[in-house]
């Protein structure tokens, strides 16, 4: 399945396969969610990725910053085994927030 980013209550959800394909898209659809929600605190759920690679990592960041640029705090949950292992070879795993 193609990557896609819902709204949940309390935040968001990473779904698919992310690629070079959609990044772009799902940052810019994050943005907008993240600007128009009330929330502090931004949950994002990464429990339905199928398959990601550096792009996957890219957008957590980029995720990341554009949360702290609107004042939100994002916490990041359920983040796969293969994402989490790519974070951890390019020494990007302490700056995610992860909840779990």
């Amino acid at each position: 399945m193609r990557g896609e980013l819902h709204a949940l209550e309390g935040g968001l959800a990473l779904r698919g396969v992310i690629d070079m394909h959609v990044g772009a898209e799902l940052r810019g659809a994050a943005r907008r969610l993240l600007a128009a929600g009330v929330a502090a605190e931004v949950t994002l759920d990464c429990a339905g990725i199928e398959q990601s690679s550096s792009v996957g990592l890219s957008l957590l960041l980029c995720l990341l910053r554009d949360a702290q640029a609107t004042g939100k705090r994002l916490r990041i949950c359920n983040l796969p085994a293969d994402l989490r292992q790519v974070a951890e070879v390019y020494g990007l795993l302490e700056l995610l927030p992860l909840a779990d």
